[in-house]
């Protein structure tokens, strides 16, 4: 009998998020039927998202169900097949979830993707080739759309998100700053990733204060936002837009555990003349395989940088989730399973 180790969520968090709200859970792996295949996770995706995910109310995405494996993405390997699209020995990425085995119906479209591990390493697929990836693609080419010269700040600069966000809009001419937290964060994503410049926020605790930091870095205004935080730095980006810019909305981590995410000027919105779009990346399935094109070459490459942080073993998840939300990890936030 193969033994499966998961993770459950079993309580809800009220405020911030705590170990408490998940348990180790052990279950025994299924025998296979007709169509099914069984693949060993190697990899486990971190992100934001999930915080949104374990909460009840309302919202874009129903909540995770309470005593079930938290969702969450993966990649690993066909360990045993009954179905003629999968041998193994494939490497697939899919929504695997926090579970060390993965037993899907391969006959579903999409729930399994085959992807090709000779010039990309198997744990790109779920940062800077995978959702991660494709979300900073989305945002800046579909709502920033940046023209050369023009300025682009992202917050979380240091995350899977930000620094695709950043190496992208360079790659299109723009002028890349970003917002991190700590003098490290700042360092690298400057040094590795390429920006132009970058802002440690931790520096600056209101908003005149990172408004002024910004004119500095951002002489020529700013002519597109990633947003991946909310709060003051929203604020203190919007004094500093041009006419006409353009702000992607990804995420408001700022927010995630309840906490008020008031704007002070909403009138700049009219003033400026600014376009503000949400998004979702799973709604634009149409421009994955475009995104994922340019990510995989740029990563095949050398050209687009990208780090990881690794936690190890299913157990270690709850924790680096935690240690996620407060901003401890440096890049994309991995769980190595294998």
């Amino acid at each position: 009998m193969t033994v499966n180790r998961q993770i459950h969520l079993v309580s809800r968090p009220q405020g911030e998020p705590s170990a408490a709200n998940f348990k180790l859970v052990e279950a025994a792996v299924p025998a296979l039927t007709e169509g099914q295949v069984l693949v060993r996770n190697h990899y486990l995706s971190l992100d934001p998202y999930m915080r949104g995910r374990m909460n009840e109310g309302k919202s874009y995405a129903a909540p995770q169900p309470l005593d079930a494996v938290m969702i969450g993405g993966t990649v690993g390997e066909v360990v045993d097949s009954k179905n003629d699209h999968f041998k193994v020995g494939d490497k697939v990425v899919g929504m695997g979830g926090w579970q060390e085995y993965q037993l899907v119906d391969a006959n579903q479209r999409g729930v399994l993707q085959k992807v090709d591990t000779t010039h990309i390493p198997l744990s790109a697929y779920l940062g800077a080739v995978g959702m991660p990836g494709v979300t900073g693609w989305y945002g800046l080419v579909k709502i920033i759309d940046p023209k050369p010269g023009e300025t682009v700040v992202v917050s979380a600069a240091s995350g899977a998100v930000g620094g695709a966000v950043g190496q992208l809009a360079k790659a299109r001419g723009a002028r890349a700053v970003g917002l991190a937290g700590g003098p490290d964060k700042c360092r690298q994503v400057v040094e590795e990733l390429g920006f132009d410049a970058c802002i440690d926020y931790k520096q600056h605790p209101d908003v005149k204060s990172l408004s002024t930091a910004l004119k500095e870095a951002c002489p020529k205004g700013i002519d597109g936002y990633f947003e991946n935080v909310g709060g003051i730095i929203l604020d203190a980006v919007m004094l500093r837009a041009n006419a006409f810019s353009r702000i992607a909305m990804c995420g408001m981590i700022s927010g995630y555990n309840g906490e008020p995410i008031p704007m002070q000027y909403p009138q700049l919105i009219l003033s400026n003349r600014m376009k503000i779009e949400g998004f979702i990346v799973s709604e634009h399935m149409e421009v994955w395989p475009e995104a994922l094109k340019e990510l995989g070459t740029l990563v095949a490459t050398g050209k687009f940088k990208y780090r990881e942080t690794v936690a190890d073993g299913i157990a270690s998840a709850p924790e680096a989730f935690l240690g996620l939300l407060k901003g401890k990890n440096f890049g994309k936030q991995l769980v190595k399973l294998i």
